[in-house]
């Protein structure tokens, strides 16, 4: 890892802030810690290398309006959320904010470790294009008219009942195809489907 990179963790929680500097220490990463969003934005500066490890739900500001507020102030730090509370709603919100991963506690660490490295990577490769990679179009295109629209509703935020009024189906009928979806893409949660629905726009 380059030694200007550094790992800045945004949680309330004393002991997540604690338990995730122990673990990336094991894995050679330098670490900043910060209780609230308020703090991490006094100390906040354009020249900042590295990632932003950011919970969603904290007091005052969440994680969510932080990572706005930082796009507005032009940071170009990799933001990683992590949330025990995820939905499909906050998803689509942070990735709509750029966020390179959504990560839902208790963290894997193999997860964890692999969505650093790509955050790292992304800001060595910015200014990033906005076409959708030939791999997700390849995946994209195996898609069924049917299962496009399922993924669409779901990515959308609607609950597998209201997919299912919508499109005249069963709700058993919207999970075999938001399964064979995620099969697909090669996703394995929502998350993940709507992170790559969101960085992939297909025309």
């Amino acid at each position: 890892m380059p030694s200007n990179q550094t790992v800045y963790i945004v949680d309330d929680d004393a002991a997540v802030r604690d338990a995730l500097g122990l673990l990336l220490s094991l894995h050679g990463y330098r670490t900043a810690f910060f209780s609230d969003a308020a703090s991490f934005l006094r100390s906040w500066s354009a020249e900042r290398r590295g990632c932003l490890l950011l919970d969603i739900r904290m007091p005052g500001m969440d994680g969510l309006d932080l990572q706005k507020k930082l796009l507005e102030l032009g940071s170009r730090l990799p933001v990683l959320i992590i949330t025990g509370h995820g939905d499909v709603n906050s998803a689509r919100e942070a990735f709509r904010s750029h966020a390179v991963d959504f990560l839902e506690k208790p963290l894997q660490e193999a997860q964890l470790v692999d969505a650093i490295e790509e955050a790292f990577a992304r800001q060595e490769r910015q200014p990033q294009g906005s076409r959708a990679s030939e791999e997700y179009l390849r995946r994209h295109a195996s898609l069924t008219p049917r299962e496009r629209e399922v993924m669409e509703l779901v990515v959308a935020g609607r609950h597998n009942r209201e997919v299912a009024e919508d499109l005249g189906i069963s709700v058993r009928t919207v999970e075999v195809h938001k399964a064979r979806v995620m099969e697909k893409l090669g996703v394995g949660s929502i998350a993940d489907l709507v992170r790559q629905y969101l960085q992939n726009p297909v025309a």
